[in-house]
């Protein structure tokens, strides 16, 4: 096996053992526990991202006392393991956990012992400690792995899984009944070591692993035997068993599948996105095929998850599209989905009310957010993207689970009020409103033309700064991936996306705007930028130029907005279109009649825009830059030389001369255009349209009045 982490949870493949004797050699027994958690979390089928535990016990020296005392490394809550850093982990004195024993009042009060962990912290460790410390602090051994690998959640979410376990494990690895994360859970695991000193480990109910010894790689090389064990038995057993009970569909081909999505997105997102922008992620995976086409599918999506991480990230349910993928009814499909979404919320609700508390936190989003569409795949819609991605990763572990559960057994997800539980903890809650206020413009999609080039990228980079996610679009595919590398590597792969697109090509702008749906789930942004300028006086101008400024700078202009329309209108979202200007649209410049003429009709196209966008909430604005010269690809040819030549100076001298032509004698950036473009994106000017920013330092003949 390589490096290769994407989820392989269906393949019956073993884990292969990545401890490196050269790797771990000296290492302290605090970095050692960070290489096993790195090398454990490498492996979706080890563990969901952000899920699992790991820990270490390591004398360290007081900083008080100079004493040499027992501290407890472990994972501090919200890290991931599989990218967690030496910060990632809270330290605690271990005396002082085992003194908490003394304050436990039991099951009723075990969540007020949170609050005492701060007090146990070691070092004045800013990391806080997870609801997990206490089932690490307590299991009497040196190193402890908690894991949700896949194989073993399948036998701890089976009808029968104390039987399975010893079945596959014998006396090595204990069973203990479904018990919600805490401290009485830590001093469940306490008892069951003391009462089995030979158990290698525990599988806990309708929840994971624990594994534990006394060095590092002994208890690495635990859990991947433990988990390799199941995994094998699993696969045995299930040997040629058609599995959820054979196919009921078959699966449409790729392009169709997109095409289907590309349609289905950007409806649901406008249902489900009246409190927030939600983004979507869409999976057609073959673990994920398999299960939408299923015989089971509905009856096993209906029982929900087990484990209390794939909960939490997916919900009680999912919601299954009713799409026939041999009759291609998405029309009907569409026309129902307002009524099957607003059926699921109405559940939502009355599974709220039948399980809530006197203390319970106010009902949160009844939406979905996971959706199966037989023949497709399965979309999820969550606040950003890397939320949504992460979710239907963790489905697809929970697909596994059932896979391998109603394989050898049945599968059972947790009690509905375990459930609700789990998802209105207090202390979850705590957590949710502890997270930092989202960015201006998160959940927000844009769509960036002319994305290679200097104002486009510049812009791009201020909406990713802000929380948004951007398609990039431009006609030069090497430009376009060295700027989509750029920006990736400044905000993450997830809400970077690219798109090589002719703006005059109305096939190839109807499908990137596709393509921004199937990505994404929609768009609310446009940033029209796609442009060329030429340099020409008007008798030497010939047709194939003025066409050439046309197509590009008024046609082109029209069909992105046409397109994007399109979207917004079935979104029903609103939206903000900026159109990339420039000067010359309201003041005339010698040897430049198309370009200048194919400007105007921009701005126009703009007004007309803004007329008819209004009813649904779009707003359409302009930015008029001038002169912006570094950075901008228009700059880098035949313009620049046209240019100096018009105005009898050099191409060192035209910026000056630019610059000196200007009322405020400033250059113009593209930094300047993104942050004028920001604005008009972004909530700040939501009662503005149908308005024009010149940023330009300032040029009279340019003076919209």
């Amino acid at each position: 096996m390589t490096g290769d982490v994407r989820l392989k949870t269906a393949e019956p493949e073993l884990l292969v053992n990545r401890w490196n004797n050269d790797d771990a050699r000296d290492k302290s027994e605090a970095e050692l526990l960070l290489y096993r958690s790195n090398i454990l979390g490498a492996d979706k089928r080890v563990t969901n991202y952000g899920g699992g535990n790991t820990s270490a016990k390591v004398m360290e020296r007081d900083p008080l006392s100079g004493e040499s005392v027992e501290v407890l490394w472990v994972k501090g809550s919200g890290g991931d393991i599989g990218s967690i850093n030496m910060d990632g982990f809270a330290t605690l004195y271990m005396q002082k956990l085992e003194a908490l024993k003394s304050l436990y009042r039991g099951d009723e009060h075990e969540d007020e012992m949170v609050a005492y962990l701060p007090h146990c912290t070691f070092n004045l460790n800013a990391r806080a400690a997870s609801i997990d410390t206490p089932l690490h602090a307590y299991v009497p051994k040196k190193h402890v792995d908690h894991v949700h690998a896949d194989a073993i959640i399948a036998i701890a979410a089976s009808r029968n899984s104390e039987q399975l376990t010893r079945e596959i494990f014998g006396e090595r690895i204990g069973w203990l009944p479904w018990k919600r994360p805490g401290y009485e859970l830590g001093l469940w695991l306490e008892k069951f070591c003391k009462d089995n000193p030979q158990a290698d480990g525990v599988v806990l109910a309708s929840h994971g692993l624990f594994t534990w010894a006394d060095t590092a790689q002994e208890c690495y090389d635990m859990t991947i035997d433990v988990i390799n064990s199941a995994t094998a038995w699993l696969a045995k057993k299930t040997n040629g068993k058609a599995a959820f009970g054979g196919s009921r569909y078959e699966s449409l081909d790729a392009d169709s599948r997109r095409s289907i999505v590309a349609r289905l997105m950007p409806a649901i997102r406008g249902f489900v996105s009246d409190n927030q922008h939600m983004v979507g992620h869409f999976m057609d995976s073959d673990a994920v095929l398999e299960f939408v086409n299923a015989q089971q599918m509905e009856p096993l999506a209906a029982l929900g998850t087990s484990c209390p991480d794939h909960f939490l990230r997916t919900k009680i349910c999912p919601l299954v599209v009713p799409f026939d993928p041999a009759a291609n009814n998405i029309d009907a499909v569409l026309l129902e989905l307002p009524a099957k979404i607003e059926a699921y919320r109405e559940d939502y609700a009355a599974y709220y009310n039948r399980c809530k508390h006197e203390n319970s936190p106010a009902m949160r989003d009844p939406n979905a957010v996971v959706y199966l569409v037989p023949g497709v795949g399965m979309i999820t819609f969550a606040k950003d993207k890397a939320t949504a991605r992460i979710s239907g990763e963790f489905y697809v572990n929970a697909i596994n689970v059932m896979r391998g559960a109603s394989g050898v057994s049945e599968y059972v997800g947790l009690p509905e009020q375990e459930a609700f539980d789990i998802e209105y903890w207090l202390l979850e809650e705590a957590k949710l409103q502890r997270m930092p206020q989202p960015k201006s413009l998160a959940g927000r999609i844009a769509l960036v033309t002319g994305g290679a080039g200097g104002i486009g990228s510049s812009t791009a980079q201020r909406l990713l700064a802000e929380g948004c996610c951007v398609m990039l679009a431009d006609i030069n595919e090497d430009g376009l991936q060295q700027t989509a590398q750029n920006l990736a590597a400044r905000a993450s792969t997830d809400v970077v996306r690219t798109v090589q697109m002719n703006v005059t090509d109305e096939q190839a702008v109807a499908a990137a705007l596709a393509d921004t749906a199937v990505e994404f789930g929609g768009v609310d942004i446009l940033i029209s930028n796609a442009g060329i300028a030429s340099s020409a006086p008007i008798e030497d101008t010939t047709l194939e130029l003025w066409n050439k400024n046309m197509d590009i700078l008024s046609t082109g202009y029209f069909l992105v907005s046409r397109e994007s329309f399109r979207l917004m209108r079935v979104q029903n979202m609103g939206g903000s279109i900026i159109f990339i200007g420039s000067k010359n649209a309201l003041a005339a410049s010698p040897n430049a009649a198309a370009y200048c003429t194919a400007k105007a009709a921009e701005i126009h196209l703009a007004r007309c825009l803004a007329l008819e966008g209004a009813d649904i909430g779009v707003r359409v604005n302009v930015v008029n830059p001038d002169a912006v010269l570094r950075g901008s690809k228009i700059w880098e040819g035949e313009w620049l030389d046209q240019r100096a030549d018009t105005y009898g100076t050099d191409k060192e001298g035209l910026e000056e001369m630019y610059r000196q032509r200007s009322l405020l004698k400033r250059s113009v950036l593209p930094e300047d255009i993104a942050e004028a473009a920001y604005f008009f994106a972004a909530d700040y000017s939501a009662k503005s349209t149908g308005n024009i920013i010149n940023v330009d330092a300032g040029n009279k003949d340019a003076f919209t009045r």
